[in-house]
């Protein structure tokens, strides 16, 4: 309090009737030439000032700055997922580990610019942060054989296989991969899809997303129905509505206008 009280009174208090338009020149016109009169000002007694003292003794028991800035850092523990990856909540972000560590509680420390994660004080893994929300930041290393397989899979060539099907199995995988949150979460039903290929042909898988599409069933399990119960093959008819008949007793929706 004694220092801030010194310091108040012969750097601050003189420059109340002065005007300064930025901080810069504040810093620059204002503070620094009264801080260099106050640190040259010799001690009360003394025969050595601020500046002298500094240079004796502080200055040669100084070291380098770190070479790095420090980043404040924020923590999470969580639970490596089956597909390699943890789930940072604050940006809605995938962030992956090696396949060894899949149901390990581990913890990931995160700054403004890397995600760091630790499995028992072992740093396990390290990504640049990714704001964008439900993506995947995914090292290959990280992954075994299968999922390697996955990952190098995209929308584009999964809507190029299915274009080489037919027209109506393209739309339907990219209208699977469009409803996803993420691409990455429709990869495992659009390979199901595809693959019925092998054992239907390509003519009836044709037919049975033509028929998901006209009943908005966009997913795995409705086209492997429709092909089980030979449903492709019957003929296609749009779908009814159901109609109600008029009756003086029913209200129609001019009575609520």
């Amino acid at each position: 309090m004694f220092l801030f009280t010194i310091v108040y009174h012969r750097i601050y208090a003189r420059l109340h009737d002065k005007e300064f338009y930025s901080i810069t020149q504040l810093n620059r016109d204002g503070i620094a030439p009264l801080l260099e009169q106050y640190n040259q000002a010799h001690f009360q007694g003394k025969s050595y000032n601020r500046q002298e003292l500094f240079e004796s003794t502080d200055q040669p028991a100084l070291k380098p700055l770190p070479a790095e800035r420090y980043a404040v850092k924020l923590h999470n523990q969580v639970t490596v997922q089956k597909d390699c990856h943890i789930y940072l909540g604050k940006d809605k972000h995938y962030y992956s580990v090696p396949y060894r560590y899949i149901g390990s509680q581990v913890k990931v420390l995160y700054s403004v610019d890397d995600v760091e994660i630790y499995h028992e004080n072992l740093r396990i893994a390290c990504h640049q942060r990714d704001y964008r929300k439900y993506g995947y930041t995914t090292c290959k290393e990280h992954l075994p054989s299968t999922h390697r397989f996955v990952s190098e899979w995209s929308p584009g060539r999964f809507r190029d296989w299915a274009g080489r099907i037919g027209p109506a199995c393209q739309q339907l995988v990219s209208t699977i991969l469009e409803k996803a949150a993420h691409p990455e979460q429709s990869y495992k039903s659009c390979l199901g899809i595809l693959g019925m290929a092998k054992k239907a042909g390509d003519e009836r898988l044709e037919n049975a997303c033509r028929r998901a599409l006209l009943f908005q069933a966009y997913n795995y399990s409705s086209v492997k129905n429709i092909l089980e119960k030979g449903l492709d093959k019957v003929p296609e008819t749009e779908p009814t509505s159901l109609n109600l008949p008029f009756h003086g007793n029913i209200r129609g929706k001019s009575y609520y206008n």
